[in-house]
């Protein structure tokens, strides 16, 4: 009889942390996604290789020296040096058939940057500078 008792009760805790991981992990999911909001952006264009140097001249103007730019892949990464070394790797990619999606990710010191801010100042000058592009202003 005490052999059935004590199966039930491991049985009862195994499966309370089953729950507890299962509820960890969506709650990671989540973050995943809300860290995927920030970090991207659509814009209206199909213009790979434009928005690629938009980008490019948009790190450059923050103070990132450009390290890789691949138009084939659509990467470009580059580190900024201005008293911590701040990496920044961007990705343009099509969205559908009228946008292209950039996606930045950006890590200190090989930490995955969560914080909102250095990607909202990227965007905002990614936008003025895919304006600018738009335009034909050099």
């Amino acid at each position: 009889m005490k052999l059935p008792v004590c199966l039930l009760a491991v049985a009862a805790c195994l499966g309370g942390c089953v729950n507890n991981s299962t509820s960890a992990a969506l709650d990671a999911g989540e973050n995943q996604v809300q860290l995927r909001q920030i970090q991207s952006r659509a814009f209206d264009t199909t213009d790979k290789a434009k928005t690629l140097r938009t980008v490019i001249a948009t790190l450059q103007d923050l103070g990132f020296v450009i390290e890789k730019a691949d138009l084939e892949l659509g990467t470009v990464t580059g580190t900024k040096l201005d008293g911590y070394a701040l990496r920044m790797s961007v990705s343009v990619r099509p969205r559908n058939a009228k946008q292209l999606l950039v996606r930045a990710n950006a890590q200190y010191q090989e930490q995955a940057v969560t914080d909102p801010a250095p990607y909202q100042a990227f965007f905002n000058s990614l936008g003025k500078g895919m304006f600018l592009t738009a335009q034909n202003v050099d």
